[in-house]
Order: C-alpha cells, then sequence, then structure tokens
C-alpha cells in the first residue's frame, strides 16, 4: 500500500511506525586493524576516550556504586594528589574526563552485573581495544596515551581480561614508559601486575622473580605473594590476597584454585581431623563449595571435619 492517500497527502500513520536507527558512537567506531581509520587521529582518540569513561562510569553508576562514588569525589583532596616527587600527569584537552575522577571508578567492579550491564560491559572492552589500536597505529606517546592505557590496563584487571591487560601492559612498560616516563608509582604498579601476572595466571616463578629484579620492583606484597607461591605457603598466600588493593586482588585469583588445592593436600596427609572454621580459613572457601567444587570426601560430624579415622590397632 502506498504510503500517501488520496490528494497527495502523506499517511502520517505509516511514517509514525518508522523508529530511529540507534546510534551509539562506541559502536559506530571499527578497529583500525580492520581499516577504520578514524581513531588514527588524535582528537578522534581523545573524544573516543571520554565516551568510554562516561559510559563507563555510567556502567557503574547503575550497578549501585553511584552513591558511594558520589562520597568519595567529594572529599578528594586535590592537593593532596600532587606532591613535588610524584605529580600525576595533567591532560590538556578539555574534552578528556579528569584523571582523578576516573580512578575513583576503578577501585572495584560492582558485584552484580545484569545481561544489560554484561553487554555494556563487552561494549566498553571492545572499545578500549579501538582505542588502542588508534593510539599504537598512530606511534603516539604522550600524556593522553599514558592515561587511556593506564585506564584500560586497570579496568582489564578488574574483570580478568587477560587479552586486554597483559599486551597493554607490556607496551606501556616497553614502549611508552623509554620515551614518556611514567611516575615512580606507576611504574611499581604496573610492574607488580606484570610480576603478579606470571606468577599467578601464568604459573612462571622464575619469569616473574626475573622481571621483578629487571624493574627494581620495591613492593613487600608482591614479594609475600612470590613467596607464598614458591613454598606452597596457603596460610601466608590468603593473608596477602585479603591485604592487597582491588586489581592485585584479582590477579592473585588466578592463583586460588592451585593454592587450595595444595591446601587440601597438606591438610589430608597432616590431620586426622579439622575444626569447620579452620579448614575454611586455610582454604578461603566454604565446606558446600569444597565438597561441591573439589570433590573432598571427608566427613563432617557437628563442627569438627574428619579427615581420616586412626588405624585400628
Amino acid at each position: 500500500m502506498s504510503v500517501y492517500s488520496r490528494g497527495g497527502r502523506a499517511n502520517p500513520g505509516a511514517w509514525n511506525r518508522l523508529k530511529p536507527a540507534n546510534y551509539d558512537p562506541l559502536e559506530a567506531v571499527g578497529l583500525p586493524s580492520k581499516g577504520d581509520a578514524r581513531l588514527l587521529d588524535h582528537k578522534a582518540q581523545e573524544r573516543y576516550y571520554t565516551k568510554i569513561v562516561e559510559r563507563y562510569m555510567a556502567f557503574c553508576s547503575d550497578a549501585g556504586r553511584g552513591d558511594e562514588l558520589l562520597r568519595r569525589m567529594a572529599q578528594l583532596d586535590v592537593k593532596g594528589e600532587n606532591s613535588k616527587n610524584d605529580k600525576p600527569k595533567v591532560i590538556k584537552p578539555q574534552s578528556v574526563a579528569p584523571r582523578s575522577t576516573v580512578e575513583l571508578f576503578l577501585k572495584t567492579m560492582p558485584t552484580e552485573i545484569g545481561t544489560n550491564g554484561q553487554k555494556d560491559l563487552s561494549m566498553i572492552i571492545m572499545a578500549m581495544r579501538k582505542l588502542r589500536e588508534g593510539i599504537v597505529a598512530s606511534n603516539r606517546v604522550d600524556d593522553f596515551s599514558i592515561q587511556a592505557y593506564i585506564f584500560c590496563i586497570r579496568l582489564s584487571i578488574l574483570v580478568k581480561q587477560m587479552e586486554s591487560y597483559h599486551p597493554a601492559i607490556l607496551h606501556l612498560l616497553k614502549r611508552m614508559h623509554p620515551v614518556q616516563p611514567l611516575t615512580k608509582t606507576e611504574l611499581q604498579e604496573f610492574v607488580s601486575y606484570l610480576v603478579l601476572d606470571l606468577a599467578c595466571r601464568q604459573n612462571d616463578l622464575a619469569e616473574a622473580h626475573a622481571m621483578r629484579h629487571k624493574w627494581g620492583l620495591k613492593d613487600a606484597k608482591v614479594d609475600a605473594t612470590l613467596r607464598a607461591l614458591t613454598h606452597d605457603n596457603y596460610f601466608l598466600f590468603w593473608k596477602v590476597r585479603k591485604s592487597v588493593d582491588g586489581h592485585k586482588a584479582k590477579l592473585m585469583e588466578f592463583a586460588e584454585d592451585t593454592v587450595r588445592r595444595q591446601a587440601l593436600k597438606c591438610l589430608g596427609r597432616g590431620y586426622l581431623s579439622i575444626e569447620l572454621n579452620s579448614l575454611e580459613q586455610y582454604t578461603n572457601t566454604t565446606w558446600p563449595s569444597l565438597i561441591g567444587d573439589y570433590g573432598v570426601g571427608w566427613q563432617l560430624e557437628a563442627t569438627k571435619v574428619i579427615i581420616r579415622k586412626p588405624k585400628a590397632r
């Protein structure tokens, strides 16, 4: 049927059925590696980065962290952040989100993420990949590119996207830092992430120690983590795990399963029985999880776990 009625007048009902196409600025831009050259422009990179940050802030607020973030932003001491020896880089373009504000949203991830939230998060991760490709392809190394990479690495660690954070850390340390030096605090932070990733996810303690020595890392908690993994010290591992910040804790999660199984082996060999609360403390998990996820066949009697019964004489 024609959209026009008799007399040449348009039928308004037909046009009203047409819905405007949903335009998402993060999805509209393609990957530079696939031929989209828009993110090779420096101004476009800065605008795109701001859109990514805004989307992530909205994602966090929708997940229920808005009130806490606003409270912490209100208490932010800007003067206290800028010390003489370790002054954060200042990004000149006005379109770029303030660095101190962005960092407040990168402390921890929301604990509960719905289906829509997962979709938004996947879109943000893909957008960060596009931005990183644009920065690398344009050979850009300056304060802005450093800030963008720092944001991408921290967020990728929180969502345990090793495909994103691992190459980004290597590029930041090996390609960007020699040209545009990180502050001492930043350098220690991202070297610590590299060392923890090697030790906890890749299970390469030798390389982790080598990187720690090469970059001169001075971090007591990272040292304690390496020591715990080297000596199968599950008690020390859980102690450190509970004391580190959210990013290091996420990296340590990669080693949790190995440490937990090692703890079960040690307890199984050395004890006939153990109190339930002690077992859950040493394995950092619950009794139902030990039974369902780890196949523990021990018996629970009241508050005591019977590992094995003594042999009758």
